[in-house]
């Protein structure tokens, strides 16, 4: 077999893999259940339902990469076809998106500043406008009211006006009751008493962004308003769930910084110079937000007043340790570094000072981590830096539009 038929073996495979991973995390979040180490796993009907979900999805993120791929090879850059990454953790309990994305390998550097705009730019747009497609199916072609009744059987028990009562945090009710309306749900239930609605399959919600919410607004027919989903049930929807991930995914690559998508563009439209420290603030601003008020993933909150001393310092030394360490492809010195951290922390607790309330999401520091420890925050300069069309920077405006639109600050909520 030829170097070039083995690539191309692994890049199906990989493709394959991924294929069969996203359906079956599509399924389990549509059914509210799990293929195993559950009483009653799902069976083949439920998996193929799942396509439903896996084939938007990876349509929208397959016209990404290939976005990026076919711009090179317009260019005559030595590229790869799009490398698949499955990740479905339902073995293991858990449920999943099936995939943590795609990407291409340059396999030269890029010479120019606008063959690196134009690469940079073309797989958002292109993934953008199929996701728009994807949400305007899914908001114009809403199933039934009682479609939710399906997944939910002891939601009809509450009439139209369920979501007062399934959704408190209060509100509990003997397994015995759920297992004569629900059997599949109670079955996985290990406790006497259970809370009503989404918290004892999932224990989360759906976000939002401005487009989807635009589409709410301006796209659903107005006889069908009343059949917009709950956001604890918008995983019951595989269209307009997988193009909520899209427009997720899109937003992050997006964001403009360093060697993202966004950066690319951002690098474009100011240049080398302007771009370095506006790159550093974004990440810095995105640092703030991602750790206010909840520390490390809210396992080291040194924000959290109300527990022991001891707990405080050791959460503030982890919390701190975290922050150092993102700044390692930096390019400042280790005491710039140290001031780095702290000024990151010190802006958080101005901010909590101002607005006690005031609460940052703890997933984006994964995310904060990739970039600042293996991507980094600074652009390469280009060879050549000549200046863009007008086209391309009005092109360049529209995808940091783009990624305002699309990016959900809180993407996923607790119900717990």
């Amino acid at each position: 077999m030829t170097k070039t038929n083995k690539s191309r073996l692994i890049h199906g495979m990989l493709f394959v893999v991924t294929v069969i991973s996203t359906t079956l995390a599509g399924a389990e979040w549509m059914f509210g259940n799990l293929f195993f180490f559950v009483s009653h796993p799902m069976g083949w009907d439920e998996f193929f339902a799942g396509f439903e979900f896996s084939i938007p999805f990876l349509l929208i993120l397959t016209c990404h990469e290939f976005g990026h791929y076919l711009t090179a090879r317009y260019y005559d850059v030595k590229v790869s076809l799009p490398y698949y990454i499955p990740a479905w953790f339902g073995f293991i309990g858990i449920p999943s998106l099936g995939t943590m994305g795609a990407f291409i390998r340059l396999r030269e550097q890029v010479k120019t500043l606008k063959v690196t705009f134009d690469i940079g730019i073309a797989g958002p747009l292109a993934g953008f406008v199929v996701a728009l497609f994807v949400i305007f199916y899914g908001f114009t072609h809403l199933p039934p009211k009682d479609y939710i009744y399906k997944i939910h059987p002891e939601y009809e028990l509450f009439g139209e006006n369920y979501s007062e009562y399934v959704y408190d945090k209060d509100t509990f009710w003997l397994k015995s009751n759920l297992e004569r309306i629900n059997p599949l749900a109670a079955s996985n239930i290990s406790t006497d008493t259970v809370r009503i609605g989404p918290s004892y399959q999932l224990g989360i919600k759906l976000g939002t962004n401005i487009l989807f919410e635009l589409a709410k607004a301006y796209i659903v027919p107005h006889d069908a308003r009343d059949r917009i989903p709950n956001a604890h049930e918008m995983f019951h929807y595989p269209w307009l769930f997988a193009g909520f991930l899209a427009l997720l995914l899109t937003a992050i690559n997006l964001l403009p910084i360093g060697q993202l998508d966004g950066g690319h563009v951002l690098y474009g439209l100011v240049g080398n110079k302007r771009f370095q420290p506006i790159s550093l603030a974004i990440y810095f601003s995105f640092l703030v937000f991602s750790g206010l008020g909840v520390g490390l993933f809210d396992a080291f909150n040194p924000f959290d007043l109300s527990q022991p001393p001891s707990k405080i310092l050791l959460a503030f030394v982890f919390y701190w340790g975290f922050l150092f360490i993102v700044t390692t492809k930096m390019q400042f010195s280790l005491r710039w570094r140290v001031m780095y951290s702290l000024g990151v922390l010190a802006v958080q607790e101005i901010i909590l000072l101002l607005w006690p309330t005031a609460e940052g999401y703890g997933g984006w520091l994964l995310f904060a981590f990739i970039v600042g420890r293996i991507l980094g925050v600074y652009h390469p300069r280009s060879p050549q830096e000549e200046p863009l069309s007008l086209t391309r920077k009005i092109l360049g405006w529209i995808a940091l539009i783009i990624f305002i639109i699309s990016f959900s600050p809180y993407p996923f909520f607790s119900t717990q």
